[in-house]
Formats: structure tokens, sequence, C-alpha cells
């Protein structure tokens, strides 16, 4: 099965509890968002891959136009219904591809993605895709899980990932995404991390784990090592997996120059 149809049917059948998700709906990063934006003119607004609809709706009261993009289209009906509920009229939805954007050169002022970038097949192109449509010193805000810079702190939370969700990509390292956004004429401006704590249960019900799946994520996260558990501070009680940490990381850009192909 191809990574388009992965995701859309894992999101497609969970679009509910993601709009419900108070760790998407709320958290430290979000208000960071606002504090990026809020002294800049905010005319066009894109919100890449806006899953629950969470930054759109968050961001609609600051823009004079938003567009919220997901792959999904059972996703972005649950997104529309969420956004429009709470009176946003200035919020227009897409169906559309990270790697593909269905817009024309320089039509943003800003663009944020925030939560999903793990999941996308080719994240160079995203990136590229991205420069394509901001304007010229427009802003980028990327937030997603990034992985250890340790390779093998990498391998297992990767691993533990995609076990999860067969539609998980790669969650990159910090320094990758800073290579690419440099690369690809995105100015780093700031970087920020964040710990975050996932409830083991919560994190499997998410996607509708099968309990096989489950036991074998548990004995996987059991069975490493000391260091390892340490690391993502796996906490154990009764023999089950309660709860572990990953990182999150928050990279501000703004576009530099016109990229040559």
């Amino acid at each position: 099965m191809d990574n388009k149809r992965l995701i859309t049917e894992q999101f497609g059948n969970n679009a509910e509890k993601y709009v419900k998700s108070q760790i998407h709906a709320k958290g430290l990063d979000l208000q960071y968002v606002v504090q990026q934006v809020e002294n800049r003119k905010n005319i066009h607004l894109l919100d890449i891959a806006t899953g629950g609809g969470h930054v759109a709706n968050l961001l609609a009261t600051i823009f004079k136009d938003v567009v919220a993009l997901d792959i999904t289209e059972k996703m972005l009906e649950k997104a529309k219904e969420f956004i429009q509920t709470n009176g946003h009229e200035n919020v227009s939805f897409v169906v559309g591809n990270a790697e593909d954007l269905p817009f024309s050169n320089a039509s943003f002022d800003t663009a944020v993605c925030r939560i999903a970038a793990h999941h996308f097949q080719n994240p160079a192109q995203f990136i590229h895709e991205v420069h394509r449509i901001l304007e010229e010193k427009g802003l980028f805000i990327l937030i997603d899980n990034v992985s250890p810079e340790n390779q093998e702190y990498d391998t297992f939370y990767n691993f533990i990932e995609k076990k999860r969700d067969p539609s998980h990509r790669r969650a990159l390292k910090k320094t990758e995404w800073i290579s690419l956004l440099e690369k690809n004429g995105l100015q780093m401006q700031s970087c920020l991390t964040f710990e975050k704590q996932f409830n083991f249960d919560w994190w499997c019900n998410m996607m509708d784990v099968p309990q096989q799946t489950r036991s074998k994520l548990t004995d996987c996260m059991m069975k490493t090592s000391n260091e390892m558990k340490e690391f993502f501070k796996i906490h154990v009680e009764s023999n089950k997996v309660e709860s572990f940490y990953t990182e999150m990381a928050l990279f501000v850009c703004q576009k530099s120059s016109t990229l040559k192909r």
C-alpha cells in the first residue's frame, strides 16, 4: 500500500480523535506561533497538513485569510466543522499534498506545518514547495516530533512510531531539518525544543492499534537498554508501559532567496 493511501486510511478513520486531542489542541508551541506572527502584516496564511485544524483555528483571528490544506478528506471535513463552529469565516479548505502544493508561486506571506512532516515521503520536496509558495521574506514555521541525534536512539524511536502507525515515514533529526531548510532558501531564525510526554494507552488508541501490536510495542520498550529507557523516560508499572517522552522542535525560518533549479 502506498504512503498516501496509508495516511488517508489511518487518519480518515481517526479524524474525530485528532480534532478533540488535547495534545494537538494545546501546547506551548501554539503560544509561540502566535508570538512569532502577531507583529507581521498577516494577510495570507497556509496551514499545511492541518489535521484537526488547530493552527488554522488559532490564527484565523490574526490573518485576513487562511487556507487549511490536508491530504485526507475526512480529516479536512472534521477540521472544517470544528473551525466553522468557532465562527471563523475566513478559512478555506483544500484537499492537497504537501509535496505538490496546488498554489501559484509567492501566494502566501506565512506558512505553518505542525506535527505532520514525519508522514511525508519526500521532506526535501516538501521544503522546496514551501519555498516556492512563499513570497519574498515570507515566514515558515515548522513544528514536528524529532528523533535524537544519537543513531541508535533515532532508530529505536522511528521503529516504535512506525510499528504504532504504518503511515509514519520518519521523524528527522533537528540537524537534518536545519540542513534541508537552509539548503532550500529558508534561513533559520530560531529553533526551540519541547519535551512531549505520551501516555502509552492514549498513543495507541489514537491509531486503533491492535492488541497484538500493543504487546509487541510493550515488549520492545521493556526489553530495551537501561540507557534507552532513561533517555525516553519510559515509565513502567506492573509490567505495563505507562508513558514515555520524546522531543518536539519548532523551527522559525524566513524565505531568503529565489532558488534556481
